[in-house]
């Protein structure tokens, strides 16, 4: 069974953290709340996987300190920062910082629910680009050195002539190298090779 996407919602006053999450249950979302940006990076290690809305107006850590932290630690969450509407360039430091979107006070429930779906699309494409990442490296991973070798030679464009005098093997050696690979990698061609290698991080040079 798929976990849907946690709402993390931060802010210091205890009214809206009530009246949004009830928002955005109301309309199917999951929710947790915290009552600083202290509490959150707390228990962060341990978090469901979603989206954060944040107030950029807090005491101790706000939301721009909050935003640059979470991306020094690269956590991967995408974030809506709730601005006030002398906030503006509080809004676009946001948004240089890594915030997906931010919604100004008072915003109505549209434009909150707008950008948190928005938050929560960019969190599954997010999930699915480190899932097709990991299923490419679990694919390489079966090759053997020298098959990895050719990979890499495949991959920067080399025919496999050029492939068998630079690992001092021949072409027929080449040839059977690189129908392994295919196989291996479940390719019809190989354009779907290097396509894989390129998601599992393998560039040419």
């Amino acid at each position: 069974m798929i976990t849907p996407p946690m709402v993390h919602i931060i802010d210091d006053d205890e009214a809206v953290l009530r009246s949004l999450a009830l928002l955005l249950r109301s309309h199917g979302h999951a929710t947790r709340s915290y009552a600083s940006g202290e509490q959150f990076l707390a228990g962060l290690a341990s978090a469901e996987p979603g989206c954060a809305v944040v107030d950029v107006r807090m005491p101790g850590i706000d939301g721009i300190t909050l935003l640059r932290r979470l991306g020094a630690m690269n956590a991967g969450l995408p974030v809506v920062v709730v601005t006030g509407h002398a906030d503006v360039a509080l809004a676009v430091q946001a948004m240089k910082e890594g915030a997906v979107d931010f919604v100004e006070k008072p915003y109505t429930e549209e434009s909150m629910l707008g950008a948190v779906e928005t938050a929560i699309a960019r969190a599954r494409d997010a999930r699915q680009s480190r899932a097709a990442i990991e299923q490419a490296a679990a694919r390489v991973a079966v090759l053997t050195p020298r098959e990895r070798e050719v990979l890499g030679r495949l991959v920067e464009g080399l025919p496999n002539k050029v492939i068998a005098l630079d690992l001092g093997i021949s072409p027929r050696t080449v040839e059977i190298h690189r129908a392994n690979v295919m196989e291996k990698l479940a390719c019809r061609n190989l354009a779907e090779v290097i396509r894989l290698a390129a998601t599992a991080g393998i560039s040419p040079g």
